[in-house]
């Protein structure tokens, strides 16, 4: 049988075909021996079987096309799909595996209800807490009916996201934030473009028609630029993730990570539907960075860097991540920051952001329920030590207060507290 590495139309052979095909060998060595044929009749059957099935298989893999939608709100995660089977002669003959994607556990067996042209499929997950993964498309296989062959099929199906975070963050966008610097060139105008005001120029693009081509910005810059018109535009927003790892350890940060991710996911997407700037910065070791944009394409790019976000080295510096923000961003813009807080470094960078001019406001995502989870104490034992954790965890938020607003969030399906935080202008201007 071929290993994991071989090319997906390479027939495999499946260990009852090696079975066959050792037994059939050892007949004719046996009919050698003992100089009879009758042996050489009883192995052409178990020779010529795996040849057979292949024979009257597909000739190279099928390319099966697959449709697939989430259904379910909140918690539960239900994945339905349909597969095209047409270029194989029987869809049952087709063998299906299923990839859970990190965050999501299972709930019940995956349904599976083949068809001789077509078959549905059924998986039912929950989140333990909000997340946002991306379900990779299913292994499909093509199996003879003895199960001797196989043949792995090229599956055509589209990017599914599975996006589960607070229902709070829906409106968030409405909030008006405040206003930062305007963009280099922006005027205030009494022109109504096809959206509203005139706020400024950017780099055209080729879906761009020529009656908002701005032909005097194109000639200074040597490219084609765009008008850019909006009614009400609101204040730019920056959301920052601390993707350092922490001393809980790696799973646990990436229970944290996951969660900080969903929540600015929600977040951006609130504020690009507003037509707010949003930016993006993923800090591990280095800053990976969106800068402030909107847009359908900015949406894509948001997505695309907090999906690619990984916990990263537990000891680079908080300084260098507030000189890497003020490369990308500039000082004012309102900044909600992702952190658990767990290590001093982690309170620093509240402190370094604010020095360079970032009103700093802190979302973070408490690690005592996913300590409570793996405990194996007793239960008299359990109780002082969740006390004395939280005692200090609340110490902690405490002085975080001191350089910053900073919202605790034990909760993860709930963000109350930090939407109403973002409503008192005066409160985030203390930070």
């Amino acid at each position: 049988m071929n290993g994991p590495g071989a090319p997906a139309d390479t027939l495999r052979w499946r260990p009852l075909a090696l079975l066959l095909l050792g037994v059939g060998s050892l007949l004719l060595v046996g009919a050698v021996v003992v100089r009879s044929p009758v042996p050489i009749f009883l192995a052409l059957p178990l020779l010529l079987a795996a040849p057979a099935a292949a024979w009257g298989g597909p000739r190279s893999a099928p390319r099966l096309r697959v449709d697939r939608r989430v259904e379910g709100a909140g918690a539960d995660v239900r994945v339905v799909g349909t597969v095209d089977a047409s270029e194989v002669a029987d869809a049952r003959d087709l063998a299906v595996a299923l990839e859970r994607p990190p965050g999501l556990a299972p709930t019940a067996t995956a349904i599976v209800e083949p068809t001789e042209t077509a078959f549905r499929f059924e998986v039912r997950w929950t989140a333990r807490e909000p997340t946002v993964v991306v379900v990779p498309p299913p292994r499909l296989v093509w199996r003879d009916a003895a199960g001797l062959v196989e043949r792995a099929a090229v599956v055509d199906a589209e990017p599914l996201v599975v996006e589960r975070y607070p229902p709070e963050l829906v409106r968030v966008g409405a909030i008006r934030l405040r206003r930062t610097v305007a963009l280099p060139g922006e005027t205030q105008s009494t022109r109504l473009g096809s959206t509203g005001e005139f706020h400024g120029v950017r780099p055209a693009t080729a879906t761009d028609p020529p009656r908002v081509i701005n032909w005097r910005a194109s000639a200074r810059a040597g490219r084609l630029m765009a008008n850019e018109f909006e009614l009400d535009r609101t204040g730019d927003v920056l959301l920052l993730l601390d993707a350092r790892g922490s001393s809980l350890g790696p799973a646990v940060d990436e229970r944290l990570l996951g969660v900080s991710r969903a929540a600015a996911v929600g977040i951006a997407d609130s504020f690009l539907h507003e037509k707010a700037r949003v930016g993006v910065g993923v800090f591990s070791e280095f800053l990976d960075a969106v800068p402030l944009s909107t847009g359908r394409g900015h949406r894509l790019r948001v997505r695309q860097c907090l999906l690619g976000a990984r916990v990263g080295p537990a000891d680079a510096p908080s300084e260098r991540a507030a000189i890497s923000v003020s490369r990308y961003f500039p000082p004012g813009v309102t900044t909600v920051l992702f952190s658990p807080l767990i290590d001093p470094e982690a309170t620093d960078l509240l402190l370094f952001l604010r020095r360079r001019g970032y009103p700093v406001v802190v979302l973070s995502p408490s690690p005592l329920p996913l300590l409570a989870e793996g405990s194996s104490l007793p239960a008299d034992d359990e109780a002082i030590v969740a006390r004395m954790v939280a005692l200090a965890r609340r110490t902690r938020i405490a002085r975080s207060w001191q350089d910053a607003p900073t919202v605790d969030w034990p909760d993860y399906w709930s963000l109350g507290h930090f939407v109403e935080m973002l409503r008192r202008p005066a409160v985030r201007r203390a930070g």
